[in-house]
């Protein structure tokens, strides 16, 4: 049993310069990555280095994003921001159906009626058969007092959305 230990003792001995050596070179390694490291992963926070980080990308505006700011600003009932974020994307993406069709509502709910005709003329163009355009052309007829264009924008609205139909049926109903 003796014999066993110092065999064990003799084993632990043998290990401990190779245990040292690995501690010392993985210390001397450390040692090296922190003095060749450079400066700027070590920078204070206020730093220009830590602000370049901080800071959003810039990028320009898509019609989508403008689309969607325009969409913000309509449930906000801000017609005039409504109305800039609808033509900026219409700027970036003349043939935005859905754009043209906000655009002619934000234009309509500031009383710039022939303007939110010509939007949802455009709209129309762009998708003949888009069933919201053609309910909120029909209620700007009705708010200028046409209510015979009214009721035709009501018979091509029928066949596509029954919803609609009814609510712009209720509209020129309440308009007559």
């Amino acid at each position: 049993m003796i014999a066993t230990g110092r065999a064990r003792y003799a084993d632990g001995m043998r290990g401990l310069p190779t245990t040292r050596l690995r501690l010392v070179a993985v210390a001397s390694f450390v040692a090296v990555v922190f003095a060749v490291a450079p400066r700027a992963a070590l920078a204070e926070p206020s730093s220009p280095a830590a602000e370049q980080v901080r800071q959003p990308a810039t990028t320009s505006p898509s019609a989508d994003s403008e689309f969607n700011r325009g969409v913000r600003a309509r449930l906000a009932r801000d017609w005039p921001t409504a109305v800039d974020a609808f033509r900026g994307a219409i700027a970036l993406r003349t043939a935005f159906p859905e754009a043209w069709n906000e655009l002619g509502f934000a234009l309509r709910n500031q009383g710039r009626y022939t303007e939110s005709l010509q939007a949802y003329d455009e709209a129309l163009r762009l998708r003949p058969n888009f069933p919201e355009a053609l309910e909120y052309l029909g209620e700007a007829y009705v708010k200028l007092g046409r209510l015979e264009d009214a009721r035709r924008v009501l018979e091509r609205l029928r066949p596509l959305d029954a919803g609609r139909a009814q609510e712009l049926a209720e509209v020129i109903q309440k308009g007559s």
